[in-house]
């Protein structure tokens, strides 16, 4: 049993889950936390009070798995996606680590499955429409889900590699089922197929600079108002998402070296390189030259620590100015 919020949170932290702030956490907070591996899988259990937590939007490249959360004892309300989903005891949920969420709940017990994202090989399109809906753990692939999901989370032990393996690809293969049968019981309506097709051809043409609502709305032969009544209730605005997308490309590629900031702006449709270095910083926190030099110093440390053929050390001067030892943490 764990009575102090803090260390619960590390544990938490340790298991794979993304920091949360618990407005409900008291005084006599008490928590159990178990995190057992099944080959790639993780399985976390816990037991907590009476919550309200939320979860803010991380950076993308953190986010290396999915998480199924299934209800063992309890009630919890969750909002994630486009909307709120309310479980009872055996219900299951699919839940994005880097993405905003709140939830809360009575005093519960849960079974979190984290999997690897390139396991569930999910599309984009069918990832939105799964995100915090609620899939029925009495019936179905969803039961079978849940079955295992509890079962696994007390008897994963003493497993060879070989069979984790195998077992853990009966897992994620049970869920993969799971989620392809919801997404049958949700199927997209007209505006949802022809907002996946225009969200497709951004994607495709994010370095032409002349992308913008007026050719996307051209080029599906609709009106400049149609599109945007279309993303009137996602996340981001066309122009928006465009912007946004335009921008991991380039820090992608800033991270990566070889070009010049603005070499990587334009090739990413940006023509204008002070607008680029404005976003860039308040989309960030630090601004795309810093990105650069922090991550040129990091190449420099790494090749001058490499031993040469003969056993030797030896350094290699990089020009300008060395800001920082990672990519991810660039100073301001």
């Amino acid at each position: 049993m764990i009575a102090d919020l803090e260390t619960f949170q590390d544990e938490l932290a340790g298991s794979g889950f993304p920091p949360m702030v618990n407005t409900l956490a008291g005084a006599g907070f008490q928590a159990r936390i178990a995190t057992r591996d099944l080959g790639p899988l993780r399985m976390v259990s816990l037991a907590t009070p009476e919550s309200a937590c939320v979860g803010r939007e991380r950076d993308a490249r953190d986010g290396r798995h999915l998480a199924i959360k299934v209800m063992t004892r309890g009630r919890t309300r969750i909002e994630q996606g486009h909307g709120e989903t309310a479980l009872g005891p055996g219900d299951l949920v699919l839940l994005d680590p880097t993405r905003g969420v709140r939830f809360s709940s009575t005093a519960s017990a849960h079974v979190t499955i984290l999997v690897p994202r390139r396991e569930l090989r999910l599309r984009p399109a069918h990832l939105d429409r799964l995100l915090g809906v609620r899939i029925d753990g009495a019936h179905g692939p969803g039961a079978l889900v849940s079955a295992v999901a509890r079962e696994s989370a007390r008897s994963v032990t003493g497993f060879r590699e070989g069979d984790a393996r195998r077992s853990a690809a009966a897992v994620v293969e049970l869920i993969a089922v799971a989620l392809e049968a919801r997404l049958g019981d949700e199927r997209p309506a007209p505006d949802e197929r022809l907002r996946d097709r225009i969200t497709g051809y951004i994607e495709a043409r994010l370095a032409d600079p002349e992308l913008g609502p007026p050719a996307i709305a051209a080029a599906h032969h609709i009106s400049v108002r149609r599109l945007h009544k279309l993303f009137e209730d996602q996340p981001l605005t066309v122009a928006a998402l465009i912007r946004r997308r335009r921008l991991e490309r380039c820090r992608a590629e800033l991270i990566g070296g070889g070009r010049t900031v603005t070499a990587v702006a334009t090739r990413w449709g940006f023509t204008d390189p002070t607008h680029f270095s404005k976003l860039f910083k308040a989309t960030y926190g630090y601004n795309a030259h810093a990105l650069m030099t922090s991550n040129r110093a990091r190449m420099t440390k790494t090749r001058s620590d490499s031993p040469d053929q003969d056993g030797d050390r030896h350094s290699i001067r990089e020009q300008g100015d060395s800001h920082g030892e990672g990519v991810h943490r660039p100073p301001r």
